[in-house]
């Protein structure tokens, strides 16, 4: 997990406002919910202590993995982004020529991903067969079901 990921500024805000939120609202509270627990009796046979304890565990683990998400973040300046190839952060517009549908979408860090929203991950297939291209470009994507063939329209930001 130490890859370094791409992130938009506000992203990485994102990222650390909801860190500091774990950190000094939801650790206490769990830490909090465990002496309550503790505090009925008999740690064997007491449900909600055990409960407690795995919500506990299940809140270290996210902790653990978004602090490595935010030391492994670098921030990409938009205003720096080269539009022409496609590139983190870039609106890229793409016919699939076997269908001649067009779809666009924003190539983004994984955990950003929001199909919804029109955000690809870059290690998503289309988005690892989509980067680098340049306008007019075809790219070759394994997919699941197959082999698609994405023609580059436009990229912008």
């Amino acid at each position: 997990m130490s890859e370094v990921m791409y992130v938009s500024k506000e992203s990485f805000e994102k990222m650390k406002q909801e860190l500091h939120e774990m950190l000094t609202v939801q650790r206490p509270a769990a830490s909090r919910a465990i002496a309550e627990a503790r505090e009925k009796g008999d740690l064997r046979e007491n449900a909600e202590y055990d409960a407690a304890k795995e919500a506990q565990g299940i809140l270290e683990a996210k902790i653990a993995k978004l602090e490595i998400l935010v030391h492994s973040a670098r921030i990409v300046d938009e205003s720096q982004i080269d539009t022409s190839k496609v590139s983190v952060l870039t609106k890229v517009t793409f016919t699939n020529m076997s269908t001649k549908k067009k779809s666009t979408f924003q190539l983004v860090a994984e955990k950003e991903a929001n199909l919804k929203e029109g955000k690809l991950s870059v290690s998503s297939p289309i988005g690892q067969g989509l980067l680098g291209k340049a306008v007019g470009d075809v790219a070759e994507v394994s997919v699941p079901n197959g082999k698609m063939k994405l023609k580059v329209e436009s990229i912008a930001l």
